[in-house]
This record gives structure tokens, sequence and C-alpha cells, in this order.
């Protein structure tokens, strides 16, 4: 059995009464691979540029190991004090905070999760309020 209506599952033929129409498909997709492509282009093209109107003029303090602008003297090992990383797990924490907080206000204003949700929110901001008054009560916090 071989034509458009027939039970071949070729091009055209139907599926539970709707015809299939692979050409439409296949359409969507080409649009997304040629704005992909359009994309790579674009991207190959600007480093291309870049490389050849960049000018080139290698001198030996270009080409010293350079960071945060001290000059690379002494030993490779470099002492950092603990008090920046405090500094940094706080600002962690209080991130967290804050990108917890825009979904429980989403779902603490739908019915039925009220109370649930203000005491989930109680006991998380508990949490945090334990771990600030614990640095603050060691001293991180005073900055010198």
């Amino acid at each position: 059995m071989t034509g458009a209506t027939g039970a071949s599952g070729g091009v055209g033929a139907p599926v539970d009464g709707l015809p299939v129409l692979a050409s439409d498909y296949f359409q969507s997709y080409s649009v997304i691979g040629l704005l992909a492509l359009v994309g790579v282009l674009f991207v190959a093209v600007a480093f291309g540029a870049g490389r050849l109107l960049r000018p080139v003029v290698p001198t030996p303090e270009k080409l010293l190991t350079y960071e945060c602008g001290v000059d690379p003297v002494g030993e490779g090992w470099a002492h950092t004090q603990v008090r920046y990383y405090v500094y940094a797990f706080l600002y962690v924490i209080f991130a967290v905070d804050s990108i917890f907080l825009f979904p429980w206000a989403t779902v603490f204003a739908a019915p039925g999760y009220g109370a649930t949700t203000l005491v989930e929110m109680f006991v998380f901001l508990g949490f945090l309020a334990v771990g600030l008054l614990y640095a603050w009560k060691k001293g991180v916090l005073a900055w010198a």
C-alpha cells in the first residue's frame, strides 16, 4: 500500500488523523541552524579582524609574567590574609540569601502556602543571623 494516505508512514501520511509535514519540522530547525552559523561566523570574523588589525611589537617587558600590577620579583609563594576569604564568604552567604528571597516571595503570594513559607523564611534568616552574630563576636567584621 503506497500512497499519500497509505500506512507507509512517509511524508504526508496521516498519523492519528493529522498529516505529517516533515518539511515544516526541518524548516524550523534550519532557521535555528542558520542563526547559529551566523553567530559563529560573526565571532570568527571579529577575532580574525582583531588579529589582523592589532599591532604586534613584542618587547622584553611585554613578555614578563604579569599579575595584578605587581612586578614578578622574589619567590612565587605569597601569603594572603584569611580575613579576605571571610569577606568573600560573607558576600556569598548574603548573595544566596537575596537569590532565595525572590522565589520565596512568589510562593508566599500563592494561596495555601503562606504560613509554611513564612516559617521557612524565618528559619533561613535565623541561620543567617546566627552566622552573622558569630562573625561579629569573633571580630571578623571589624575593618582594620
